[in-house]
């Protein structure tokens, strides 16, 4: 998630909490359930983001779920980090077992005494521990829906999905809407599912 451009500043009223943490851990063990369930033929399938991918999808969220990991542990990613997470091949010959181990890394991270509280320094801004989580969950969440999509799953948590789609319009505005970042939000069907609402949150094409 997120993009080496301009900084920008995000909705700070809300912060993680325990129920976002649990809501994050749901939304990491919905996407690994996904990642689990895809074939090696299906890599290179697309996906709602057009520019990726499978592989590319899985790669994406690995390498973001190392950064907020190291935003957590450490305060900040060092520049030359941030570039090879972002852009690297974050999963070497095993694609499910690099997924599962950032993200297990991000929960403990997450999951550390008082890290809520603490100042948090992301690609596309600075902000507390706690809003980077909620952001996560809305990252994890829409990405995989957008997992499910190309690999013919589907994210069955509405819940998560509904969370997901409240926190990302409490705290998206237009500054984030901007590539690499989130693309413009479009229009839902009417009577879209909570996955559909969430995608076209998200700015994908439903």
């Amino acid at each position: 998630m997120g993009a080496t451009g301009p900084t920008v500043v995000v909705n700070r009223k809300r912060g993680g909490d325990m129920d976002s943490l649990g809501m994050l851990q749901r939304a990491v063990d919905d996407a690994g359930r996904l990642v689990d369930k895809v074939t090696p033929d299906e890599l290179a399938n697309p996906t709602p983001c057009s520019e990726w991918t499978v592989r590319d999808l899985i790669n994406h969220v690995t390498g973001g779920a190392t950064i907020f990991a190291i935003s957590a542990e450490e305060g900040s990613v060092p520049d030359e980090e941030i570039g090879r997470l972002m852009t690297g091949d974050n999963l070497g010959t095993d694609y499910k077992a690099a997924f599962n181990t950032a993200t297990a890394r991000a929960m403990a991270a997450f999951r550390q005494p008082g890290v809520l509280e603490k100042i948090v320094k992301l690609p596309f801004g600075e902000m507390p521990a706690g809003v980077a989580l909620n952001i996560a969950v809305f990252d994890v969440t829409t990405h995989a829906v957008d997992l499910a999509r190309a690999t013919g799953q589907t994210v069955g948590d509405t819940d998560l999905l509904e969370a997901a789609l409240a926190m990302g319009q409490e705290m998206i505005g237009p500054e984030l809407r901007q590539p690499g970042v989130f693309g413009p939000e479009q229009p839902a069907p009417s009577g879209a599912s909570a996955e559909d609402k969430l995608l076209a949150f998200a700015g994908r094409h439903v």
